[in-house]
């Protein structure tokens, strides 16, 4: 089936030779902090559900791209594979996820990927630097717009993978967008692969520059979260 996703995303050799391996570790390596271990849900939920934001001119035209609370390295690490023109950061706070996703990023054999040990609202560096922000399974996206509006350019976007569309979520977005600078369009449905449901990206594009009180210190986007927001993570698995 990796044939079939590079055939549909214009991907050549290298970059199935890759996706190949990727697949490889997140089924066999017992390290792997992921949960799902059979091969065709791992090709599903993590490869081909992370290469639908390829159908996204914005997704395949960004230059400089971060991954927020990349985990076992998805979507970040399927980016970077397909996109080898791009230089990829992918963030995470936990220190073992981050030797994880070391160790796959050498034996992908990606110069285009970095990891950040750090928590999004830690890492100065990024500030102000990105075209595309992405975020799986992360935080409400009230949350995770506040993580991500600091880090992105003007006319950036921030890019949230979704399950079922939750009508408060959204609305507690919507407002805190407002105070971030951010316009959020309608979400978009995806197909990701063959019977795939309820499968949505969220994207919110930087209209204005984000305000100079962002980021708040640590822990406050969650404790304190703009618009009130309260929903669960997603209903989107990853792990």
């Amino acid at each position: 089936m990796i044939e079939a996703f590079a055939r549909r995303y214009g991907l050549d050799r290298a970059a199935e030779g890759r996706l190949a391996t990727l697949l490889d570790a997140l089924t066999g390596d017992p390290l792997a902090p992921t949960s799902v271990r059979d091969p065709r849900r791992v090709l599903e939920d993590h490869l081909a559900d992370s290469l639908v934001a390829l159908d996204l001119a914005a997704v395949r035209n960004a230059a400089q791209i971060a991954d927020l609370g990349s985990g076992a390295g998805v979507p970040g690490l399927p980016l970077a594979i397909a996109l080898p023109g791009a230089e990829v950061y992918l963030v995470e706070s936990n220190g073992r996820k981050c030797q994880f996703i070391s160790r796959l990023i050498a034996a992908c054999g990606l110069a285009n990927a970095t990891v950040v040990n750090a928590r999004a609202e830690d890492w100065p560096d990024g500030l102000g630097r990105f075209d595309l922000v992405t975020a799986r399974a992360l935080a409400p996206l009230a949350v995770v717009a506040e993580y991500a509006a600091p880090l992105l350019r003007l006319g950036g976007t921030l890019l949230v993978w979704r399950g079922r569309r939750d009508p408060a979520d959204e609305q507690s977005a919507l407002v805190a967008a407002g105070e971030l600078g951010l316009d959020m369009p309608e979400a978009i449905a995806v197909d990701p692969y063959p019977g795939a449901a309820n499968r949505h990206l969220q994207p919110m594009i930087k209209r204005a520059p984000t305000p100079q009180r962002f980021p708040r210190r640590t822990g406050m986007a969650r404790k304190r979260p703009l618009g009130g927001a309260s929903a669960p993570t997603s209903d989107r698995r990853r792990r």
